[in-house]
């Protein structure tokens, strides 16, 4: 900045001058619209209306749904799971649209129809460079139809023939109860190991899983074997032949056998087993089942496991299984020396509960439940004294070496309580029942031939003792998946009214080890928990 002095001696600024450069107004050249010029003297609406950049984008199409399972046919073979207005479907439209790679998609939703219209309406909205003009991006919206229409995808098809699947495993195990079937129920749920099956079918002996592909029949078999102690076949059935092509259809059949011992069953193990496991005592508990067969003996507390392989290799049955066992009264408990978990060795007097004010015989035992049991308390074992075994493994024994009783765990009583008042459930998998085996059990009580109770109550009492197994042992809860479950005050009132003894110290499962179920409401799980915390403060507070 620089002064200067004037004629008339007043000083005076300079003050460089910067012209502002701004686009002149100009008329559209084909509606006469005031516009800033931009090259092309045409306003944007006159170019828009002029230039159509989804000119050659397809405006309608056809989509194919099995009218069976509602599958979304996905050219040239694949059927996909599409439901209204989800992204798959979005997704599935978009990709049929010829000429949409050209534009730029900006926007793309679904317009609201009527459900029975069989009508897919969707408005996109895409931008690109208008031909003709250069350097000039319009953007526009135009709306694509679909008609629905409807076929049946080659699952549903097979359905209504002779060949509904292409492989099937079916796993077996040849003991008197269900147990094994309800715990393997529960792995198969928390890995998903059933998400390809397309049916499963409950047999006297075991379960049927049917499947469309060979593949995924063998992954269950490799999922089978690595959670159970298992052995597998496999056999194949000649179906048809293309005399075109010379393509063969078969079906392919995997059988699956489970080791026939069970968890807490009394084993008499062969001597060259023994010798391998390093057992001295023969006669031993099975304390575990997971892809080996763990055995504990009771008199000296070693355990050895077994795997599938070494067992088919020389096979052998249970001696009793708990279904078997005899119910005693603790007397007296005499810990000998440390233990490992909750397992120690005691010196234990205990009597037949049956016994108790008849006679005063007392029988006594070493066991390893010397930290659980305590004098009062119930317990349930094996009661060998004059007992003869069709076994021959049994037979080779020496019986002057073999104890009296062989204790296995801490009975607890069956109140209602127990049985109704559960806060906690499992989930069950979608078993069809094998309706052959249903109808000779109907026609056997029909014609009394059948005095026992029917497959499906043995089943109950199965999966109830299965529960109050859960209940008794936190190791195998571990592996299991439990959901809360909304328990009904009156229910629990109920209970307890038909509880003859509210003081017996009944196992339970905290809150802290169960699951939410994805469809349980909020608000009801809330008021389990205030219900749960209530009940735990008043048992505290009694204490």
């Amino acid at each position: 900045m620089d002064l200067q002095t004037g004629f008339d001696g007043i000083d005076q600024q300079i003050v460089a001058f910067t012209p502002q450069h701004t686009n002149p107004i100009i008329a559209c050249c084909n509606c006469g619209k005031p516009m800033e010029a931009n090259g092309l003297a045409m306003c944007p609406d006159c170019i828009r209306q002029s230039v159509d950049i989804t000119e050659g984008i397809q405006k309608s199409g056809e989509l194919t749904f099995c009218k069976e399972c509602g599958k979304l046919h996905n050219p040239p073979s694949h059927w996909l799971f599409a439901p209204p207005e989800s992204r798959e479907l979005l997704a599935a439209c978009l990709r049929r649209l010829k000429g949409l790679n050209k534009v730029r998609l900006l926007d793309a939703r679904f317009i609201w129809t009527e459900p029975h219209s069989r009508r897919i309406k969707l408005k996109i909205k895409v931008q690109g460079e208008a031909e003709g003009y250069q350097n000039t991006l319009v953007q526009q919206s135009f709306e694509v139809e679909f008609v629905e229409g409807t076929a049946m995808c080659p699952a549903c098809a097979k359905s209504y023939t002779a060949n509904t699947w292409v492989a099937s495993v079916q796993v077996r195990q040849k003991v008197a109860h269900k147990r094994t079937f309800f715990y393997l129920e529960q792995l198969i749920l928390k890995n998903h190991a059933h998400k390809d099956t397309v049916s499963i079918e409950e047999d006297k002996e075991g379960l049927n899983f049917f499947y469309n592909e060979r593949k995924h029949a063998l992954k269950m078999v490799d999922f089978l074997s690595g959670i159970v102690p298992v052995k597998s076949k496999s056999s194949e059935e000649f179906i048809s032949e293309d005399s075109h092509t010379s393509k063969k259809t078969f079906k392919f059949t995997f059988f699956v056998e489970i080791v026939p011992v069970c968890k807490d069953d009394l084993v008499v193990l062969p001597k060259r087993v023994a010798r391998s496991l390093g057992f001295q005592n023969r006669l031993v508990l099975c304390n575990k089942i997971a892809n080996t067969v763990h055995f504990l003996d009771p008199l000296t507390l070693k355990t050895g496991e077994l795997t599938a392989s070494n067992y088919w290799r020389t096979p052998f049955d249970s001696l009793a299984t708990s279904k078997t066992v005899t119910e005693f009264m603790v007397l007296d408990v005499e810990p000998l020396g440390p233990g490992y978990g909750n397992l120690q060795l005691a010196d234990i007097t205990v009597a037949r509960s049956s016994d108790l004010g008849v006679n005063d015989t007392t029988y006594y035992v070493r066991s390893q439940l010397g930290r659980i049991l305590h004098p009062g308390d119930n317990v349930l074992g094996y009661y060998l004294v004059n007992t003869n075994f069709n076994h021959e493994l049994w037979d080779s024994l020496d019986h002057d070496r073999v104890p009296e009783v062989v204790l296995l765990k801490k009975s607890f009583p069956v109140t209602a309580k127990r049985n109704k008042g559960r806060n906690w459930k499992l989930k069950r998998m979608a078993n069809e029942y094998n309706e052959r085996q249903v109808h000779e059990d109907t026609l056997l009580q029909q014609q009394g031939k059948r005095k026992d109770d029917s497959t499906a109550d043995r089943q109950n009492r199965d999966y109830e003792e299965f529960l109050q197994e859960l209940e008794e042992d936190p190791e195998l809860r571990t592996e299991v998946d439990l959901y809360r479950r909304f328990v009904d005050p009156a229910e629990n009132d109920n209970a307890d009214e038909d509880d003859e003894d509210d003081d017996v110290d009944l196992p339970e499962i905290d809150l802290e080890e169960l699951k939410i179920d994805d469809g349980e409401d909020d608000d009801e799980l809330d008021n389990v928990v205030k219900d749960q915390e209530e009940v735990t403060e008043t048992k505290k507070s009694t204490k």
